[in-house]
């Protein structure tokens, strides 16, 4: 090939580098005037992204209600077999409902915190904060719910909440948000009657106090 057949080529494919032609008005399509080696690799990365494009439009998630689309916790043990388990009544019981429950082992449970607690009209008044205090008794609650079973052999009549140790505060939790607590019993010393438990609770998914707790069961 001649020098000038090499100059013209080299201008050629220079051009053709620097000046792409104008993008075709269709959504998933791209035409560029490149060399085959950059072509095919262009053509791959549009394909994706037009690809996804696509995949949002055929979310059937669009098509629900958003009051349809989150199912509700499920009920293993319910408000009124908590209230047959647990002394505690009205405005001092912060447990609703148990949605997981492993005999001797853990529990689950929800609090449902509404502007109707009788403590956000102290607590505070301009911005209403549910107290670190009741959290962590509404924690010792769902323990008590795991120790006031035939598995672990605690009774209502003689069960105390004994003590706290490393408990952290997250995150506040207010109005309208739902706690779901987790208890878990680490250590149990029948012989004592003293129990050790781990707990967590969660806005959201995250962690808003952690702690733990020690339970007694004896003579008061």
């Amino acid at each position: 090939m001649s020098a000038a057949s090499n100059s013209l080529l080299s201008h050629t494919l220079s051009q053709s580098l620097i000046k792409p032609r104008r993008l075709s008005q269709s959504p998933i399509s791209l035409s560029l005037s490149v060399p085959r080696f950059l072509s095919l690799q262009s053509n791959q990365r549009f394909s994706s992204i037009a690809f996804c494009s696509l995949d949002g439009l055929n979310n059937t998630n669009q098509d629900i209600p958003i009051e349809k689309q989150y199912p509700a916790f499920p009920a293993v043990i319910d408000i009124n077999q908590i209230r047959e388990i647990l002394p505690h009544r009205f405005p001092f019981l912060f447990v609703d409902r148990v949605i997981e429950y492993n005999p001797g082992v853990s529990a689950v449970a929800i609090k449902n915190v509404t502007i109707n607690d009788n403590f956000f009209p102290g607590h505070f008044p301009e911005r209403p904060i549910m107290p670190g205090v009741l959290m962590v008794e509404a924690m010792a609650q769902v323990g008590g719910l795991v120790m006031l079973q035939p598995e672990v052999g605690g009774s209502r009549e003689n069960f105390f909440f004994a003590g706290i140790d490393k408990v952290r505060f997250r995150k506040p939790v207010i109005a309208g948000d739902t706690l779901v607590m987790r208890m878990t019993l680490v250590k149990l010393q029948k012989r004592f009657g003293i129990a050790k438990m781990e707990g967590k609770a969660y806005v959201g998914g995250e962690v808003v106090c952690e702690g733990e707790f020690l339970m007694a069961t004896g003579s008061g």
